[in-house]
């Protein structure tokens, strides 16, 4: 079955920092949009004719009924990528195509703690996780950003605890003695205290730093199962959406030589 294309509409632009870029969409078309429980909700964003499709995929900020409008955040860094300078430019009255949302994660109530974590890319995700929470929940969150201007608010009924890293540039500026396997949010995560009880971890970013800087540290040296940890790249350093989806099918690959293919 061919999957549902919701075209919406542009309403209005946003600048949250020198990096964040919030794109509101709405009428017409916004009846067409079903959200779902989960506070990684993403939409995979349609550029280019049908011919010749671009996808791009984006974490949902929020979908106010009420105003009828859905939020999209793009990390911008200048000109480059397909979906970033779009959002940068955006004029409303201008319609985008999209499929989804999908999703897998939410909050889970029966954990005794919380540890959050990622870059600018995981910042929508992350905000509705700690905006989720009840105001009785314990968590701890460390976002990795540019700098100090490019942190946001975090409302939560919950007492969060949030801690800022910053790298001193764009994810794509600084150097490698910044990024990979030397990213600040790697030893900022190590540094929180790690809590009594069972904790649900949610950390998302640059797919070098996650992947090989954070999900062993949480898998087997915290011992966290799978089942209480969502851990994944949203990008990867140095490569397009459809180089990354190359890398993530060979990592898989190489780490489950026996799944059929």
């Amino acid at each position: 079955m061919a999957r549902r294309i919701t075209t919406l509409t542009v309403s209005r632009i946003e600048r949250l920092t020198p990096h964040l870029v919030r794109v509101y969409l709405g009428d017409p078309g916004f009846e067409e949009f079903v959200p779902n429980d989960f506070t990684d909700a993403y939409v995979k964003l349609i550029f280019g004719p049908d011919d010749d499709q671009v996808l791009r995929t984006y974490t949902v900020s929020s979908v106010d009924d009420e105003n009828r409008e859905v939020a999209i955040d793009f990390v911008v860094h200048g000109d480059e990528g397909v979906a970033a300078p779009w959002a940068a430019s955006a004029q409303p009255g201008e319609s985008v195509r999209l499929y989804g949302p999908g999703g897998a994660y939410a909050p889970r109530a029966d954990a005794d703690w919380h540890l959050i974590a990622g870059d600018e890319s995981a910042i929508p995700a992350v905000a509705a996780a700690v905006a989720a929470l009840p105001a009785d929940a314990v968590a701890r969150v460390v976002l990795e950003v540019a700098g100090p201007d490019d942190e946001v608010p975090l409302p939560s009924a919950a007492p969060v605890e949030v801690t800022w890293v910053h790298r001193g540039g764009g994810a794509d500026e600084v150097g490698d003695d910044r990024a990979g396997d030397n990213a600040p949010l790697i030893d900022a995560v190590k540094a929180v205290p790690w809590l009594p009880g069972q904790p649900h971890v949610f950390i998302h970013g640059e797919a070098h730093a996650v992947m090989h800087g954070l999900r062993a540290y949480i898998r087997k040296e915290r011992g966290v199962s799978a089942e209480w940890a969502s851990i994944s790249g949203y990008w990867r350093r140095g490569r397009t959406e459809e180089g990354f989806r190359v890398w993530k099918s060979e990592l898989a690959a190489a780490e489950n030589p026996e799944r059929p293919r």
